[in-house]
């Protein structure tokens, strides 16, 4: 394992990058499977959702069960593989990040944090409010005020410590798990996409969900290289927050296509 998560921090940035181009890529790909079905909806003259439901409820059962095993995992009380890899990871990292790159990556991890989201998310949800979409903002405005007590509520559940570090860029308290940065952006930068694919003519839908994807990435990640998360609070935050995230955008979908009809 130690050799693992030595080479895994030497190239952390470098991996990073590739995680975000992969990410982006299967965006790309979500984005023209849309694509098709939006044409084939519009010559079968009928209302099309964001996807099936079949494949929603497909991704949010797949990711409950991510995070459940991961929160198992962490939660137990004995440090198992998943544990003991986090804490090896996290101190390669703290030997190998150097400080500039550390001091960039602190600047752009306040994209997710909770001054930034709480304004941007008011400024939407009056955005929305002002062009009389009602219940597209009471759909918005529920997303977001979902988004501290979920996270606050499993934080104080699983009790988990965070990782140490020196580096002081950036200096967190509370508990580790999950990450709130990566749930947080994940609803906030994801209902974002959705909203902007609602408002915004087809020939920018690709910027959007591009934008949102690097975004997301961006925040999660920029958690653990800065070790003030681990990388499984990473991941079952960004789980869960797909979760949420899906439930939110089907009940906005549901509200639309009901309207429709």
């Amino acid at each position: 394992m130690a050799l693992t998560t030595d080479w895994i921090a030497a190239h952390a940035l470098a991996l990073w990058a590739a995680l975000l181009l992969l990410a982006l890529l299967t965006g790309d790909l979500a984005w023209r499977r849309s694509a098709r079905l939006r044409v084939a909806a519009l010559a079968g003259r009928r209302q099309r959702g964001v996807m099936r439901w079949q494949t929603g409820i497909a991704l949010a059962t797949l990711m409950l069960l991510l995070f459940g095993g991961i929160a198992f995992a962490v939660g137990t009380g004995s440090p198992g593989n998943v544990a003991n890899f986090d804490a090896a990871l996290a101190e390669q990292l703290r030997m190998h990040m150097p400080p500039l790159a550390l001091q960039i990556i602190a600047m752009l991890t306040q994209l997710g944090g909770t001054p930034w989201v709480a304004t941007a998310a008011t400024l939407v949800l009056l955005y929305l409010l002002l062009r009389g979409e009602w219940a597209l903002a009471g759909v918005w405005a529920f997303a977001q005020l979902g988004i501290m007590p979920l996270t606050s509520g499993i934080k104080a559940l699983i009790e988990r410590p965070r990782p140490l570090h020196n580096h002081g860029f950036v200096t967190e308290s509370g508990w580790s798990f999950p990450s709130g940065h990566a749930l947080g952006s994940m609803v906030f930068y994801g209902m974002l996409a959705y909203v902007l694919l609602r408002l915004l003519p087809t020939r920018w839908h690709r910027t959007v969900i591009f934008t949102a994807v690097l975004l997301v990435g961006l925040i999660g990640i920029s958690r653990v290289l800065l070790q003030v998360h681990y990388l499984s609070d990473v991941v079952a935050g960004y789980a869960f927050g797909l979760v949420w995230l899906l439930l939110c955008i089907s009940i906005a979908e549901w509200l639309r296509l009901r309207t429709a009809r």
